[in-house]
């Protein structure tokens, strides 16, 4: 799973949950992703802190939230005689962490304050979902665990490779090195830098690591394309019967070409 989907994994599987215990609406939970449906013709702009494109957009979303969310029920006609009340919300610079004006903020669930927000500073939706997870399930869903390629390799097996997903800047060589000289693998650890040519080489290389017990790295998977296929093969012919200090090591930008039954 990559950085950028972390969050909303968590968030689904926050919401499935609250599903399961009825404590989200699934129409708010759809406006919440889909936003509002068809146009309106906007009332004259009552604010001087929203410019008239913004408030066509601020308008558009009160009313359809006024008309279709039973609980937002004369919020249109609240902000247009209050809307100085939400100016609080719109400038500051934690908005999420704001109260809502008025009755809406004892008449409104964690969630449905996401919502409204929503119609007024979209840009910190995503920072009050964070908060929201923390809030009914717990932060460690937030808080990406320590990376320890220690606990991984204590996970792995010599029939399994280990992979890094690698992505722009990424280097784990070091790290891998420093787990080489800490389980004292340094004479029996050979590394290849795939591309053109190198098939054979790593090919020699993973056969003889199979008998040694040795520790072999694939660099740049990626650059190799089409030895994969056969790599694929060699991974599916492992068995028990190898080295069991035999491990396979790879590191790969995310491709398409990769074998998805080597992930």
């Amino acid at each position: 799973m990559f950085e950028r989907h972390k969050l909303l994994f968590s968030l689904l599987l926050c919401t499935k949950i609250l599903f399961g215990d009825n404590k989200i609406d699934h129409a708010e939970f759809r406006y919440l992703l889909g936003g509002p449906s068809g146009s309106i013709e906007p009332i004259s702009n009552p604010t001087d802190w929203l410019d008239d494109l913004e408030w066509v957009g601020v308008h558009q979303q009160l009313f359809f939230m006024d008309n279709n969310l039973p609980i937002f029920k004369g919020l249109l006609d609240y902000f247009v005689n209050f809307h100085k009340k939400f100016k609080k919300i719109f400038d500051s610079l934690t908005p999420e962490e704001e109260p809502m004006p008025g009755e809406w903020d004892k008449k409104l669930n964690s969630f449905q304050k996401i919502i409204l927000l929503k119609s007024i500073r979209a840009d910190k939706v995503t920072l009050a979902l964070q908060n929201y997870i923390c809030e009914q399930i717990g932060k460690k869903y937030v808080t990406p665990p320590t990376f320890r390629l220690d606990a991984c390799y204590r996970d792995s097996s010599n029939v399994t490779p280990l992979i890094f997903v690698l992505s722009t800047g990424s280097d784990p060589i070091a790290t891998f090195m420093n787990l080489v000289e800490t389980n004292s693998m340094m004479n029996r650890k050979q590394s290849i830098s795939l591309g053109q040519g190198q098939a054979k080489k790593a090919e020699t290389m993973i056969a003889q690591g199979m008998s040694r017990g040795e520790w072999i790295l694939l660099a740049n998977c990626h650059l190799s394309v089409s030895w994969l296929p056969k790599l694929e093969a060699i991974v599916e012919s492992l068995t028990e019967q190898v080295n069991p200090d035999f491990r396979l090591w790879m590191t790969s930008m995310p491709t398409e070409k990769f074998p998805v039954s080597v992930l």
